[in-house]
């Protein structure tokens, strides 16, 4: 039982404003990471295939650069996201596995405890209790789940969805440089690139400022100099490399 060791208020006042934003909550997180995963993308695949472009003028090996690097980003963002989020879940799993026992042998404290939470967030006494009792009687793990630990045990995520999110994400994003990069003629293909790139990091960067209500400015900025950055060293590398090779 979470509140005899003091840690089930901290908890709670953690997740209760997540467990009240229910599913828009999840479905803005998915949209976000969806937005990042792209970011990803375009700047990885962007800053591989300017470097390969600062060596060589030749299309096969900038193609064969960029395949690959799409391919091996994508498998690396859906491993990192399988692996994050079976943790989470297992966490979860585990929390949930342990609230469910301690209603099992302490359904008197469980009942007291609910009551506080309630309480604690601004509700007299007396009608926290009604309501903690209400909640029991009707799905009292249920309410634990939501109330103490901000989980929904019927809607835990995915891993394989997540991951498969992550790495469409990934080559939507990818695919920007790397038809910038290979369209025009050889001796436009860095200065395109760099304009799509550019423009592609200002969208995404203004999409996630919306997201996360913060300034767009700072956070298409931050974006737009940091992919110039990248691509200016990679070609820089490119270049140096192609001329030592040469």
């Amino acid at each position: 039982m979470n509140a005899s060791d003091g840690t089930s208020t901290g908890n709670s006042d953690e997740h209760v404003g997540e467990a009240h934003h229910g599913g828009l909550s999840g479905r803005m997180n998915w949209l976000r990471a969806g937005v990042l995963g792209a970011n990803d993308g375009i700047v990885s695949t962007a800053g591989l295939v300017v470097g390969v472009a600062g060596a060589t003028a030749a299309t096969g090996p900038i193609l064969t650069a960029g395949i690959a690097g799409v391919v091996a980003g994508a498998v690396s963002m859906a491993l990192g996201e399988y692996v994050s989020v079976s943790s989470q879940r297992d966490t979860e799993r585990s929390l949930l596995a342990r609230e469910r026992a301690e209603l099992t042998l302490y359904p008197d404290e469980e009942l007291d405890e609910l009551t506080a939470l309630y309480v604690a967030k601004g509700l007299r006494r007396a009608t926290a209790r009604q309501v903690a009792e209400e909640l029991t009687e009707h799905d009292a793990f249920a309410a634990h789940a939501d109330a103490e630990l901000g989980i929904d045990p019927h809607a835990l995520t995915n891993p394989l969805h997540a991951a498969g999110a992550s790495a469409v994400a990934f080559i939507i994003g990818s695919l920007l440089p790397l038809v910038a990069i290979l369209l025009p003629p050889p001796g436009a293909r860095v200065a395109v690139t760099f304009v799509v790139v550019l423009l592609a990091l200002a969208a995404t960067g203004a999409v996630s400022a919306h997201l996360g209500t913060a300034r767009k400015t700072a956070a298409v900025a931050r974006l737009v100099l940091g992919g110039a950055l990248a691509m200016l060293v990679t070609f820089g590398i490119g270049q140096l490399v192609g001329v030592a090779v040469v």
